[in-house]
């Protein structure tokens, strides 16, 4: 999953996707969705839009996967025209609306910000955003300087302490 941010409420948001084009005349969208599987992004409504129009709530939406497209309905969009307005459109939600993970699993979200130090005790920064690789997600570690650390748990990734606010990880602080 994306990034998080602040609402103005101050509740945590993730964004689960956008408008990537539009799908036939009818004013079908086309998504790119974070969520695995891809048409789970329909489990989370209502969701908040964000464009160069603003900010709004939509819920409602239906959709599909076509196999090589998440496709989707918009409830207020009817035809091609105001579906090619919405590309670029963000999709949002809170995080309250998600389920909690499972045990070993983390929304990437949920990881940012937290601090990360060495089984020394040795502070290397804080995880300021994470990557998917194909092989392995990586943690991108932001301090004296930026590093990029595997997230494998257990190899690297030692402890995940969220009520103290860090990871502690198997990492040489020179390296």
């Amino acid at each position: 999953m994306s990034t998080g941010q602040a609402s103005s409420a101050g509740e945590r948001l993730i964004q689960l996707g956008r408008v990537v084009g539009v799908f036939a005349v009818n004013g079908e969208l086309k998504l790119e969705s974070y969520t695995e599987p891809r048409s789970a992004i329909f489990r989370y409504q209502p969701w908040l839009l964000r464009s160069h129009q603003g900010e709004r709530s939509l819920a409602g939406v239906r959709g599909r996967d076509t196999g090589r497209n998440v496709v989707a309905r918009f409830p207020d969009v009817d035809d091609r025209e105001q579906a090619q307005a919405m590309i670029g459109t963000e999709i949002w939600v809170r995080r309250a609306q998600l389920p909690p993970p499972a045990a070993g699993e983390y929304y990437w979200v949920d990881l940012e910000g937290l601090a990360v130090e060495t089984l020394a005790g040795v502070a290397l920064g804080h995880i300021s955003h994470m990557l998917a690789t194909g092989a392995n997600d990586v943690m991108v570690v932001a301090g004296e300087r930026q590093r990029l650390l595997p997230f494998i748990i257990g190899q690297y990734v030692h402890a995940i302490d969220f009520a103290a606010g860090k990871v502690v990880v198997d990492w040489d602080p020179e390296f």
